[in-house]
């Protein structure tokens, strides 16, 4: 009896830039959905949820916030806040998710569309299962002549579908999120730009491209620009000899100051810049 093989998956105009993103980041793997075999279904059970049902703020959503409380009265020996626990919640999902756009973007300006209903994520493991319903590029990118591809005429017009296809996933996300983590629309917005910004720049000082992904970052989130609140932030300190230190001050705040207060992100808005520079020194010279 012949044994029917399955047929070839061909690369897809996102596969690259997924890669490149497991390699510098081991921590985050991203399967492509499609038609063929093993690949056609969303995963389901052991732990994956899709970002549509976070998003009913049901069940899911309990279940899928119940994680992060567990694992912060592990971590801080005690009890996070409701509001404290959906905030950290919120951004376990959305710092991966986002990457899935801004990553393509970045490396071979390509932005995918991701409905919520198109993402599925197993957060142990550090996995996204997704399917993409087409993607944005330049004029001149190979890719252009592919089944999905949009040709949009230019940088500025590909920086507005990463900004449109972020709200898009995101925006029935912080809908569900905003309630239990008592924020509003502005201040669930600031959080976004915040995720956007903070994804792109780690993974980017994984890539060695930190300086062009900071003028990216600006460029993309200038300010004003709607839903968004806040700019990109970035700015410049001196350390001791004269060297210069990067920094950002987040437009939101990751709530983190509540199990810590001792102990501020070095991009909040609560660490004075004597203190950054401290610390950014001594991470420098370690």
């Amino acid at each position: 009896m012949s044994v029917p093989t399955l047929a070839k998956r061909a690369p897809s105009a996102l596969a690259d830039a997924y890669a490149r993103l497991t390699e510098v980041f081991p921590g985050l793997r991203v399967t492509e959905l499609d038609d063929l075999g093993e690949y056609a279904q969303a995963p389901q059970g052991g732990g994956w949820v899709t970002a549509s049902r976070l998003a009913e703020g049901g069940a899911d959503l309990d279940a899928f916030m119940a994680w992060d409380e567990s694992q912060v009265l592990k971590d801080y020996g005690q009890a996070g806040r409701p509001d404290v626990i959906a905030s950290f919640a919120l951004h376990r999902y959305a710092w991966p998710a986002t990457l899935l756009i801004t990553m393509p973007w970045f490396l071979h300006r390509r932005v995918p569309r991701y409905p919520v209903q198109n993402v599925s994520f197993q957060r142990t493991l550090g996995r996204l299962a997704v399917r993409s319903t087409g993607f944005a590029c330049l004029p001149d990118d190979p890719a252009a002549s592919l089944p999905g591809a949009r040709v949009v005429p230019d940088e500025e017009a590909l920086r507005g579908e990463v900004r449109a296809a972020v709200a898009e996933h995101l925006g029935p996300l912080l809908d569900a999120f905003g309630p239990r983590m008592r924020r509003r629309s502005r201040a669930l917005w600031s959080v976004a730009t915040d995720e956007i910004v903070e994804g792109l720049w780690y993974i980017a000082h994984l890539l060695g491209e930190e300086q062009r992904a900071t003028a990216e970052l600006e460029r993309l989130l200038p300010g004003a620009t709607k839903p968004y609140v806040g700019t990109a932030g970035f700015r410049e300190l001196r350390g001791p000899n004269g060297e210069s230190l990067p920094t950002r001050d987040r437009a939101s705040c990751c709530m983190f100051y509540t199990l810590r207060p001792e102990d501020t992100c070095v991009t909040c808005p609560r660490t004075c810049d004597a203190e950054r520079v401290e610390r950014l020194s001594a991470a420098a010279a370690a």
